[in-house]
């Protein structure tokens, strides 16, 4: 079965939708709204609304270029993750990312939900229910950073609001085709720059928050990693 997120909310299995919130993370991929010190940062933070590039300083410009410079040299990623979204739920996690489209969210128990993308589609395996859906991984807001390349001058992607406070950016996103779907917003500390967090807001005004814990960029992933099959199909061909 393969679902979209404009309708997995009409899903008749209430528990199971619900918990089909943590695909917008990806997570992978939503990331944490400002903590404590960064609000109390506001008043000294650039902060500029915009479409595209337009109505941003040159300099501003510069560290745009400069951060999509840093994105698409991340090859692969492992991480921990703390989630939260916006219903109250909170999850603990492992995560490996390997461009383009591949990865893999398995959560801790009591969560039973394992998220595989082999760079088509994303498997959302539920082990408690033994129910597997898939969704076009182009659906969501989290294939913004499983792009081979990100181009924020080409109009595929469009720049909505960007913030720039002592040691840390916060650049939000959404798709030039279809900017009601929902919107990514990715925080980066800087000197030297890294990805912290990202934030995901679907179309249905879900906020999924997801923070990296001690990260590890560049290191090579098994293939086998990104690649599911679907455990109770075995028993039933016995």
């Amino acid at each position: 079965m393969i679902l979209t997120f404009s309708n997995f909310f009409s899903f008749p299995l209430i528990r199971f939708a619900k918990r089909l919130i943590v695909i917008t993370s990806f997570c992978l991929i939503g990331f944490f709204s400002w903590d404590c010190s960064s609000e109390a940062q506001n008043n000294s933070t650039s902060f500029a609304k915009t479409k595209g590039l337009n109505n941003l300083s040159q300099s501003e410009i510069t560290e745009i270029f400069r951060i999509q410079t840093y994105l698409n040299s991340i090859r692969t990623l492992t991480s921990r993750i703390l989630q939260i979204s916006s219903d109250g739920a909170f999850s603990e996690g492992t995560l490996s990312l390997a461009k383009p489209g591949k990865m893999r969210l398995e959560y801790d128990d009591p969560n039973p939900i394992l998220l595989i993308s082999d760079g088509t589609h994303l498997a959302y395996y539920d082990k408690e229910l033994e129910q597997v859906s898939y969704f076009d991984l182009q659906s969501t807001q989290a294939a913004i950073l499983l792009n081979k390349n990100i181009s924020f001058s080409s109009g595929k992607i469009l720049i909505t609001a960007f913030e720039r406070g002592p040691g840390v950016f916060r650049l939000t996103l959404t798709k030039g085709s279809d900017p009601l779907e929902g919107t990514i917003t990715i925080t980066l500390s800087d000197a030297p720059l890294r990805l912290k967090k990202w934030k995901i807001i679907d179309s249905q005004g879900i906020i999924t928050s997801v923070s990296l814990i001690n990260p590890s960029f560049g290191l090579p992933l098994e293939s086998s990693l990104f690649n599911f099959e679907e455990p109770f199909k075995d028993l039933e061909n016995q």
